[in-house]
């Protein structure tokens, strides 16, 4: 038997869309600043030699540079305003909910409420000021170093400084802003633009390839099966839940018996969803992003990171599989599913789980439940990121297919569409409680009129 909510997510329509007058004005907002996003990637940092800029990155696709430009919108192939694009403060946001699971003070903030939460943003936005400005001047120095920029010097580090950094801060503004007043995680929709942008390019790029010759018939379906199974493997494992049975208990109130009745909590195999991947990403190109633009005839430090953090590289590989499955661990048990938290809120509630005692019990058995999940949740994440990009290392073929970017298009289109119902819902809701409004003052009305 369909519950009330799947009946009217099942009878939601086109009419019923245009209703919500709401939804409408948040889906055209955050249209309207990705379309502000797009515009900034076309705009270039003053003082760059454009067609040294283009001939350099035509001998960077394959490498490093080629993740750069994907994961920017294609902002570093242009050498735009937005070029560092929204890493910066992914990597500072891993950062302090690192720290704030290690330095008691910051635990003690996130505890404190709003105010905490404020103070905690507060600081990743200063994190995200020091890597900014860290990696725009690597980035101005190795401009000059690879002879792109038409006169160096100190003012044109400052300009590109500047300028970098500025458009970070920008686009953490307008993610913020499309999460609190448009549809979606504005982070991950900035993403998620920036790879999709570039999908019909690297589908046309693959194509001709094909039909040139330089990839072969049986490449070319090989890696049109991959991506169709991938993409079937994410929608699967993206909505594969595991039901724990919860029980309320019977309670008398007056003359009557209330309660006695039984639920589930839905936990979902992957409860990180994309998070674990783009944070992973977002730390291995932090040094990486430096290294792109460094002379490829140097020695030392950064010529030995060039080298072995490559596509394909097996110190690449291994740790970009470490990172997944660590942040999987790490964002489920402290953002997404905190076990504490659940227990204590079920507890509240009267709830609990058959032969389980609430609390304590219920919060080591959640979380016994929830690292099981894990290593299942864990070797599929690294499995989806590291298969196809192993292909690609190998192959010719461009960097929009690997398993990286099918996660995060195929998890923030899943997430969107799920907010889209949610609200459709509640304006569904709305309507409901105004119609049994009005039909109760109809009522009303006709009670007095027969008196």
């Amino acid at each position: 038997m369909a519950s009330a909510a799947e009946q009217m997510a099942a009878n939601m329509s086109w009419g019923s869309f245009g209703k919500a007058k709401e939804l409408r004005q948040r889906i055209f907002f955050a249209i309207g600043l990705l379309i502000v996003y797009r515009v900034g990637t076309y705009i270039p940092i003053p003082g760059i030699d454009t067609v040294q800029l283009a001939s350099f990155f035509e001998g960077q696709q394959g490498g490093i540079g080629g993740i750069l430009n994907m994961f920017t919108g294609g902002a570093i192939s242009r050498m735009a305003i937005f070029t560092l694009g929204i890493m910066p403060y992914i990597s500072a946001s891993i950062i302090v909910q690192l720290l704030s699971s290690m330095v008691p003070s910051l635990e003690a903030l996130k505890k404190e409420g709003e105010q905490g939460r404020k103070k905690i943003n507060q600081y990743t936005r200063y994190g995200t000021v020091a890597l900014a400005l860290a990696q725009s001047y690597g980035i101005a120095v190795g401009l000059e170093g690879q002879g792109l920029a038409t006169e160096a010097g100190m003012f044109f580090r400052a300009s590109t400084v500047i300028t970098l950094v500025g458009g970070t801060m920008f686009l953490m503004w307008l993610g913020e802003q499309i999460t609190a007043r448009g549809i979606g995680n504005g982070i991950s929709l900035i993403i998620f633009v920036g790879i999709v942008a570039g999908l019909p390019a690297a589908t046309a790029q693959f194509f001709e390839a094909g039909r040139a010759g330089t990839i072969s018939t049986a490449l070319t379906l090989g890696v049109i099966v991959m991506v169709i199974v991938v993409l079937g493997l994410v929608v699967f494992v993206e909505r594969a839940l595991r039901k724990i049975h919860i029980q309320y208990p019977k309670r008398q109130v007056g003359m009557k018996m209330y309660g006695g009745e039984s639920s589930h909590l839905p936990v979902k195999l992957n409860p990180a969803g994309v998070i674990p991947a783009i944070f992973a990403s977002s730390l291995l190109l932090l040094p990486t992003t430096i290294t792109a633009f460094a002379d490829p005839n140097a020695t030392g430090f950064m010529a030995t990171i060039a080298a072995y953090m490559g596509r394909g590289q097996p110190l690449y590989m291994l740790m970009t599989a470490a990172l997944v499955i660590f942040f999987a661990y790490f964002y489920t048990h402290n953002v997404a599913f905190k076990v504490d938290d659940v227990a204590d809120n079920l507890k509240k509630q009267g709830g609990f789980v058959p032969g389980i005692r609430p609390g304590a019990k219920t919060a080591e058995y959640l979380e016994y439940v929830m690292n099981r999940l894990l290593v299942l949740g864990g070797l599929y994440l690294a499995a989806v990121v590291l298969l196809p990009e192993l292909l690609i290392a190998k192959t010719s073929i461009p960097f929009y297919f690997g398993g990286t970017s099918v996660l995060i298009v195929v998890s923030v289109t899943m997430d969107t569409i799920n907010q889209v119902q949610s609200h459709m819902l509640a304006q569904q809701y709305e309507s409901l409680i105004e119609k049994s409004k009005m039909r109760g003052k109809n009522r009303s009305k006709a009670r007095r009129r027969r008196k």
